[in-house]
């Protein structure tokens, strides 16, 4: 999986890279699949917001968190994608296939 982090109006700082690392590794272990991690970390004012696009194959997955504190916008953040990865994974699966199978059994 090939991360890359981007800051916009905001420093990206090796440790706020390896917070992010560390968190979005989580999704690696859920779906082996991803091609690559796009994660766009921006400042407003009081607003800090992390956003994210996951390319897997055939599709994109994008997610965004906003919080005032950056490092618990990208602890939502890994959440939300965490369950998308987890939502894109059961729509991939094919559950007829198994009830086929237990029919034949019977």
């Amino acid at each position: 999986m090939q991360l890359s982090v981007t800051g916009h109006h905001v420093e990206v700082t090796p440790s706020l890279r390896g917070y992010v690392e560390k968190k979005l590794e989580r999704i690696g272990r859920h779906f082996d699949q991803v091609i690559d991690v796009h994660c766009v970390l921006t400042v407003e004012k009081l607003r800090q917001k992390a956003e994210a696009t996951l390319h897997v194959s055939g599709s994109a997955i994008h997610a965004d968190a906003t919080e005032e504190d950056m490092y618990a916008a990208i602890d939502l953040l890994a959440d939300k994608l965490d369950r998308c990865i987890k939502k894109h994974k059961e729509k991939r699966a094919d559950h007829h296939a198994a009830e086929g199978r237990r029919a034949l059994r019977v």
